[in-house]
């Protein structure tokens, strides 16, 4: 242990722990950029170029830059989510329940029309109910 002091390990240990949180900001930007609906494909294109030919300068930049906006892409996005989630739960409660009252309207048209007498209504209306 003695030709690698505790100095040398804490800043090996601190150069890969900086390397790794890199990467995720590395990850996240490119995926900002293709999620980003505002940014032309050009832009694109070019943040990915600058990302690459200039990695550590490149994300830097694009932090500084377009920082706050990933931010709130990120808020709005995760909004969109649950409100159609919200909306698929609302439909899917609401067919449910208007399935049964719509039969129901539907047998009371039939019986109505005389296309059903009372008795295959009343059978209808309780094998619907039950």
């Amino acid at each position: 242990m003695d030709d690698y002091p505790l100095l040398d390990l804490f800043l090996t240990m601190l150069f890969f722990f900086l390397w790794i949180m890199w990467l995720f900001l590395l990850f996240r930007v490119v995926m900002d950029v293709f999620r980003d609906e505002e940014l032309s494909g050009w832009a694109k294109a070019g943040w990915l170029i600058f990302c690459i030919v200039l990695p550590y300068v490149g994300v830097l930049v694009y932090v500084i830059v377009r920082g706050r906006g990933m931010g709130q892409r990120d808020v709005e996005r995760s909004r969109k989510a649950e409100a159609a989630f919200q909306d698929y739960i609302r439909k899917t409660a609401a067919d449910g329940q208007q399935s049964g009252s719509d039969e129901l309207v539907r047998l009371a048209q039939l019986h109505e029309s005389g296309a059903l007498n009372d008795e295959e209504f009343a059978r209808a209306k309780t094998k619907l109910l039950a």
